[in-house]
């Protein structure tokens, strides 16, 4: 039995770290809940896809969101893509450190590359992949 708390993906395409303590989504996106507080970011896998980020928009801390908005734009040398909530709730909290490092999400994506914090009532959690599952939809992804 597998016990590394990271499941560790090599494909013909490249190499992906997925935590086994977070939640993601089928957009790429990866979840830290504590308590009513979720922390968002992409993930290893969306971050090499995208390749080098050069800028982060982010939302004001303090605004109301819905489940699936649109709540951050990633622009990278190849590609702008959004970043989309799981939940809805309240932007609490944002990774200002981003506008002037948006590349410490290619360091560091599930570290010092998170992006927001929202304070969310509950999260559907039929609407969230396990490492398990996220790390089996890389492997479809790759293989088609």
């Amino acid at each position: 039995m597998d016990e590394s708390p990271v499941f560790h993906i090599k494909t013909k395409l490249g190499e992906y770290l997925i935590p086994k303590n977070l939640l993601y989504t089928k957009d790429d996106e990866w979840i830290k809940v504590e308590g009513e507080v979720l922390t968002l970011g992409i993930t290893d896998y969306a971050q090499k896809k995208l390749k080098y980020i050069v800028s982060v928009e982010l939302p004001e801390v303090g605004r109301r969101v819905s489940s699936g908005d649109a709540v951050a734009s990633l622009e990278s040398v190849k590609a702008v893509a959004e970043v989309y909530t799981p939940t809805s709730g309240e932007v609490i909290e944002v990774n200002e450190e981003l506008v002037d490092k948006p590349d410490l999400i290619n360091k560091d994506p599930y570290g010092k590359g998170w992006l927001i914090k929202i304070r969310a009532p509950g999260l559907d959690r039929s609407k969230v992949l396990s490492a398990e599952d996220y790390a089996g939809k890389i492997l479809k992804e790759e293989s088609s």
